[in-house]
């Protein structure tokens, strides 16, 4: 069974880093450089705050370490840097964005506008939600909570103090608490949305990884669709209990047919029924379980209940119907026709990739398992081509019950098996093909 894996102590998922980290590189560079260059052309693109020598002054050291960040964060994403420098970088991000963002707030809350244009305000707090929203980009929730915490304090801080003295002349020129505190609540609201945005994408992102990553585990004892459905299901990564409808095949008169012919003809036997077999329980969305000398096991665990019976009988009726034509190309190269007997069971099974360190399989273990072969022991030794347990009949919808002759089979004295109530099924539309009987040639496979 697969052990769970380790997480940091900040709760951050080290899938989800390595991801996020492959994905930064060049762009967070630019990124970085794009808001530096935005900063700049906007302080400089208005004339409505006095900007004095240590305006310039801070964002030169911003930019500057802004961009040794960005470029940092790109070497560490070309070299394949540790999660511990990852989670460094992004936070000297974070708070180097809450300084410079708290920063251009605050100098313009003291020193105020010259004038009464709107343009010096929503200038001031363009960087905030600038780079708000780059914190958001990185899918870090606690680091976006942390910026609009920091700036929100910060904030809220400077307003506070100007509205318990109001005689003290702390805001500048032209700026007002009715600008300011609306101004706040926005950033807020703003706030809580890009944190919900982050957490709700990063869920999606984790979730999306690890279906891909379960998805990628199943597919190699699997076929990709089922592995898809599974992995979307909830995966099977680790062993689970699942319901599962069961098909089980058998070749009558194996024994006896293995000391009659050569090998080649025996090989080849074994070869069309494995082949027509695993076509017929691929198509219904199953999968073939293993292959035991002339025995197959076949497994149905996507779906609802009643959705894996369907198939499993469907796939029965294939498996049946492609064996006719099977025999009819084997009666003319004059070769022995094949029967087989069909058992179908359901009921809640342990499903997964056990793994003891030296093999791994993908398999089901559980009572319906053993039960199965016994219900497959009974059908044969009654000379039948399908047997079904009242575990499978009772999933079928009316519709196709309706279409079936059950025939009930008599109790049985085996522990596994005595409470419950086995049928053998055929179909009301049509002749058993394999059980019809077969013209001058070879003799049928029969049971000894």
């Amino acid at each position: 069974m697969r052990l769970p894996s380790r997480r940091p102590a900040n709760g951050e998922d080290p899938a989800l880093l390595r991801h996020l980290q492959k994905a930064s590189g060049r762009r967070s560079l630019l990124l970085h450089l794009l808001i530096v260059l935005v900063l700049l052309v906007t302080a400089q693109g208005y004339d409505g705050s006095n900007h004095s020598a240590h305006h310039w002054v801070g964002l030169g050291i911003y930019a500057l370490v802004s961009l040794g960040l960005g470029l940092a964060d790109w070497r560490s994403a070309q070299r394949g840097g540790t999660e511990r420098l990852t989670e460094w970088l992004a936070w000297a991000a974070t708070l180097l964005n809450a300084g410079v963002a708290l920063f251009l707030l605050v100098e313009h809350m003291l020193l105020g506008a010259v004038t009464t244009e709107e343009t010096a305000a929503a200038v001031s707090r363009l960087p905030a939600f600038l780079l708000l929203l780059q914190t958001g980009l990185s899918m870090r929730a606690w680091h976006t909570a942390a910026f609009a915490g920091l700036v929100s304090l910060g904030w809220g801080g400077t307003i506070l103090l100007a509205y318990l003295d109001p005689d003290s002349a702390l805001l500048g020129p032209h700026v007002t608490l009715e600008e300011e505190v609306p101004g706040l609540l926005t950033f807020l609201a703003a706030g809580l949305v890009v944190i919900d945005g982050v957490r709700r994408l990063r869920s999606a992102v984790t979730t999306a990884l690890r279906i891909e990553g379960e998805r990628t585990r199943l597919a190699r004892f699997v076929p990709d669709r089922v592995a898809g459905e599974l992995a979307e299901a909830g995966g099977l990564g680790t062993v689970q209990s699942r319901h599962a409808c069961l098909l089980g095949l058998d070749l009558r008169g194996f024994s006896a047919f293995s000391r009659e012919h050569s090998q080649e003809e025996v090989v080849r036997a074994l070869l069309d029924v494995r082949a027509l077999t695993h076509v017929a329980v691929t198509a219904q969305g199953g999968i073939v379980d293993k292959y035991v000398g002339d025995g197959i096991l076949a497994q149905f665990i996507v779906g609802r209940p009643q959705a894996q019976a369907h198939a499993a009988l469907a796939c029965a009726r294939t498996i049946r119907d492609r064996l006719a034509v099977l025999n009819a190309e084997r009666r003319g190269e004059g070769r022995p026709q094949l029967r087989i007997t069909l058992a179908l069971h359901a009921g809640e099974v342990l499903v997964g990739v056990f793994d003891d360190g030296h093999r791994a399989e993908f398999t089901v273990l559980g009572t319906p398992m053993n039960r199965l072969a016994r219900i497959e022991a009974r059908a044969k030794a009654a000379n039948l081509t399908l047997a079904a347990s009242d575990a499978v009949i009772h999933l079928l919808s009316p519709g196709i019950r309706s279409g079936l002759r059950l025939d009930g089979m008599p109790p049985s004295e085996c522990r596994d098996t005595r409470d419950l109530t086995l049928y053998a099924v055929t179909w009301d539309d049509e002749a058993d093909p394999a059980m019809a009987a077969a013209p001058a040639g070879p003799p049928p496979f029969l049971m000894p």
